[in-house]
């Protein structure tokens, strides 16, 4: 397993982070036997959320590390500031109030990292940075971040924090695979696009990409006929996708791979530091990631990859 470091974390992260948006009470033993798995094969970051499962995916988190004594070994990643039926909630007090949540859930003292879970752009960054510096600074947050946040007010709030001497986000979440995306999956996400990757590769703030295996469009079960996915139709379907599809599929039979498996090493070849959130639910899913994890993309591959080369590949 790879690992990354983020600033405000003293631990190492593993560049595969283990998504628990499924994660309930009802199958704790699947969830426990799942994350036993995933720390055996060297993985150590964990995603998860204020608002997922209704808050259940942290309550079995913090049992399974209560029960397996192993807070230590974990890098958790929650999120929250969630927007409601009523609107964005990107303030103090949502804040203030979610961590208290995810802390008490979690049956901890500290999260290694917090990020918003959405913007609201009307916000001024300045009472965010400094709403979340007030918990830095009381050791309940370690690294600071944003999921769904474009570069743009990113830089904003780390000029902020600079100019005043706080600290600034240290990782951003967006959605970045290979397979691009038409449209927001959800309203108000964010997808990592050409000027996006080129900010991060200037500043060289890792990247946390969710959805990294375009949930599961490189898995071989679709087609442009099989239009029964809405989602994945809406979000996926064009014909760059299908092209970057045949694609992966010819470089992952040179390569003794799967296409998902090239698709998600594209996330982890990228010139900045990424993870891959993986949303394995059995030990085959999560060792075909980690088998992924490993391979190597040239510059020369990646760009073909991504179409930025439309010629085709040859190999000697």
């Amino acid at each position: 397993m790879d690992y990354i470091t983020i600033p405000g974390i003293a631990k190492p992260v593993s560049r595969l982070m283990k998504g628990t948006d499924y994660f309930y009470p009802a199958s704790y033993e699947k969830a426990a036997a799942n994350m036993d798995a995933f720390l055996a094969i060297g993985g150590n970051s964990l995603d998860t959320a204020h608002i997922y499962c209704g808050g259940q995916s942290e309550e079995v988190i913090g049992k399974y590390m209560k029960e397996r004594g192993n807070r230590d070994k974990l890098v958790i990643l929650t999120k929250g500031a969630h927007h409601d039926q009523t609107g964005p909630r990107v303030n103090k007090e949502a804040i203030d109030a979610d961590i208290a949540d995810s802390i008490k859930r979690l049956q901890t003292d500290y999260i290694d990292m917090y990020a918003l879970h959405r913007d609201d752009p009307s916000k001024p960054v300045a009472e965010i940075i400094d709403a979340l510096n007030a918990h830095i600074k009381a050791g309940t947050v370690g690294a600071i971040g944003v999921s769904n946040w474009t570069w743009q007010r990113i830089k904003e709030a780390n000029e902020y924090a600079a100019d005043r001497g706080l600290t600034g986000f240290t990782f951003s979440s967006p959605n970045l695979s290979l397979a691009k995306a038409n449209e927001p999956f959800w309203a108000g996400c964010v997808s990592a696009d050409e000027e996006t990757c080129a900010w991060h590769e200037r500043e060289q703030l890792p990247l946390l990409s969710w959805s990294s295996q375009a949930r599961g469009f490189f898995t071989g079960r679709f087609s442009p006929e099989d239009r029964t996915n809405a989602d994945l139709v809406r979000v996926f379907y064009s014909d760059d996708n299908w092209e970057r599809l045949r694609r992966a599929t010819l470089l992952a039979e040179q390569k003794g791979a799967s296409a998902i498996q090239i698709a998600l090493a594209y996330v982890l070849n990228q010139p900045f530091p990424t993870c891959a959130l993986i949303g394995a639910q059995s030990e085959a899913e999560l060792h075909s990631c980690h088998e992924g994890a490993s391979i190597k993309l040239t510059k020369e591959e990646m760009e073909w990859l991504d179409l930025t080369n439309r010629a085709e590949l040859i190999r000697s």
